[in-house]
């Protein structure tokens, strides 16, 4: 693999990693779960930036086994990797405290080892694993040797370390897949870096990259899901045809909200056609006499995904508002709303309020008692 290449994939990740870190550290304002997010990933993202400026040596080098150059950084990535999965919501000066008794093998072990360089201690280079084995009595070669094994402990952390320290929490099926894959991943890191190889090398900063996107944004989906939904318009009387096509020609947007009030000025009242769950986009299509394009552009210029999606929203603030005056004894009676099944009505209740729709069931019969 050639420099060039080699400089391509470490920009890549070291700016994924940064947009990562820029991205959370604004959410962990608001929830401090994210801070860790934050933190891990500008960490990350500074040393690929840092890590460019060597892409030549990386392409052309042959440190042999268990160069330090290359065990080392993975003392230290594996140590970081082992925290980014738990995101552990406790106030920053206490995260770091946490972070810094976690990693005193690691800074421990580096310090011995830079103490011994500046005594004179030098580097032993091992092309195979006979030298190693000659070797193996050199404080150099000891030291390596514990920072693998320490790395070792890390990344059993990695598998483990999750459900010990929030084992009063549930955790999601998503953050253990990740733990399991992350953890296959930094074996295959362990591999490289005692025996190097550029090529595998930049593999595993791929997969790396793709690992943390994707725990980042399910992270961040948990947030999605509590964003306001677009609210319901009250339109007392329909925009006629000849003012829409009067407001097209001036105003584009201003056309897609007069269509959109002429939409919310059927489904407000044809209650009774929207309540069978049959009844979708090309009913609605037909009714209101727009095709598909312009039902979609008039109902995602108010904030709505698809037509489903505006459709649901309504069948939602009609199943509370049954639940609400007791004319549902069942949550199996969802139909009555226009949903199909209780699976879907649980399904877009969760997405558009919130909290789950037993839950708010449940709610609704305390206050009735």
């Amino acid at each position: 693999m050639n420099s060039n290449t080699i400089l391509l994939i470490l920009a890549c990740s070291a700016t994924a990693h940064l947009v990562v870190s820029a991205t959370t550290a604004i959410y962990a304002r608001h929830k401090v779960q994210y801070l860790c997010l934050a933190w891990v990933n500008g960490i990350l993202g500074f040393v690929l930036m840092a890590v460019t400026c060597i892409s030549n040596l990386i392409a052309e080098g042959n440190p042999g086994i268990m160069h330090p150059a290359m065990i080392l950084p993975l003392l230290c990535g594996v140590y970081l990797q082992s925290i980014f999965p738990l995101s552990i919501p406790m106030p920053g000066f206490l995260q770091a405290k946490r972070m810094i008794k976690y990693a005193r093998p690691v800074i421990a072990l580096i310090t011995v080892y830079s103490v011994a360089r500046l005594m004179g201690s030098r580097i032993v280079i091992m092309h195979d694993f006979n030298e190693v084995f000659k070797n193996l009595l050199s404080s150099d070669v000891l030291l390596r040797i514990l920072a693998l094994g320490i790395s070792i402990y890390y990344i059993i952390n990695i598998f483990l370390l999750p459900r010990k320290l929030v084992h009063n929490t549930d955790i999601p099926r998503y953050l253990i897949g990740y733990c399991v894959c992350l953890g296959f991943s930094v074996v295959f890191f362990t591999v490289v870096s005692i025996l190097y190889n550029p090529t595998a090398l930049m593999i595993y900063v791929i997969i790396f990259t793709l690992l943390n996107l994707y725990l980042t944004f399910r992270t961040l989906e948990d947030m999605a899901i509590h964003l306001p939904q677009p609210a319901l318009l009250e339109v007392k009387e329909e925009p006629t045809e000849d003012i829409v096509e009067k407001a097209e020609k001036e105003d584009f947007n201003e056309a897609n909200l007069l269509r959109f009030k002429r939409i919310e000025y059927w489904m407000q009242n044809h209650r009774e056609e929207w309540t069978d769950n049959t009844f979708g986009r090309d009913r609605l299509c037909e009714a209101v006499g727009y095709n598909r394009h312009l039902v979609l552009q008039c109902v995602r210029s108010q904030g709505y995904y698809n037509v489903h999606e505006y459709i649901n929203r309504y069948r939602i603030e009609e199943l509370k508002r049954l639940i609400t005056k007791g004319k549902i004894s069942a949550l199996n009676e969802v139909v009555d709303a226009g949903f199909g099944t209780t699976q879907t009505a649980r399904s877009c209740f969760l997405k558009m309020e919130g909290i789950t729709l037993d839950e708010y069931w449940s709610n609704s019969r305390k206050r009735e008692a």
